[in-house]
């Protein structure tokens, strides 16, 4: 009897980086710049996509990893919905301090794969940056766009000081290596990170669903 198919059974879903250009080392799938993406007007969170009538946005997955895991599982079965948005922002897979680091890079390989596949099939993509501590900067940017509109997140990775120290560091060498025209980002924009860069490149700050339910 055939089992059902998971993430695991054709190789992490090989599919998603057929004739995709893998960069850097360790080699990672490559999300090239495109023309066709834009800032978005809306962020719109990856478990409201079904049921949100107003489609005028960028999709997101800056949500716990299990709450996408299905996504992650069935990228080209969610296509035709996909492609009633404006675009996406690749998936936000979990790079945490102290993981092995073998699952930090398999995060940061579905993050791209997920993100050449869309582009392949026309879908506008705005990649996600993630990074851990400093012990990751030798590949979390690998296969990312220069020149081009980066998103990041900063809910649930400044909670203290040390937390605040790797992000900054890591924002630095991101506008150093990839030089990004404008960088989406989702959740508080303190001071104390984001003053000083902000004469290096365009941010676009989006408040998060906390925040949100907070104004309400």
């Amino acid at each position: 009897m055939k089992k059902n198919p998971n993430r695991f059974d054709d190789g992490f879903q090989s599919y998603l980086t057929e004739d995709v250009n893998f960069v850097g080392n360790p080699p990672l799938p490559e999300i090239i710049a495109m023309n066709n993406i834009s800032i978005p007007k809306a962020l719109i969170p990856f478990n409201e996509i079904e049921n949100i009538k107003n489609k005028r946005g960028h999709i997101h997955f800056y949500q716990h990893d299990k709450i996408f895991a299905k996504f992650i599982a069935n990228v080209k079965n969610y296509l035709p919905l996909l492609s009633q948005f404006d675009g996406v922002i690749t998936p936000d897979c979990s790079i945490a301090i102290g993981q092995l680091e073998y699952l930090q890079i398999t995060n940061t390989y579905f993050n791209r794969a997920v993100g050449a596949f869309l582009q392949k099939n026309g879908i506008p993509v705005i990649p996600t940056v993630r990074w851990g501590d400093e012990s990751t900067f030798k590949f979390c940017f690998n296969g990312l766009p220069k020149n081009s509109i980066l998103a990041i997140a900063t809910h649930g990775c400044i909670k203290d000081k040390e937390q605040k120290n790797n992000f900054k560091k890591g924002l630095a060498k991101m506008l150093e290596i990839l030089k990004p025209t404008d960088v989406i980002v989702y959740g508080y924009m303190p001071d104390y990170i984001f003053n000083d860069f902000k004469n290096v490149t365009k941010f676009h700050n989006f408040s998060n669903e906390f925040e949100k339910n907070c104004k309400k």
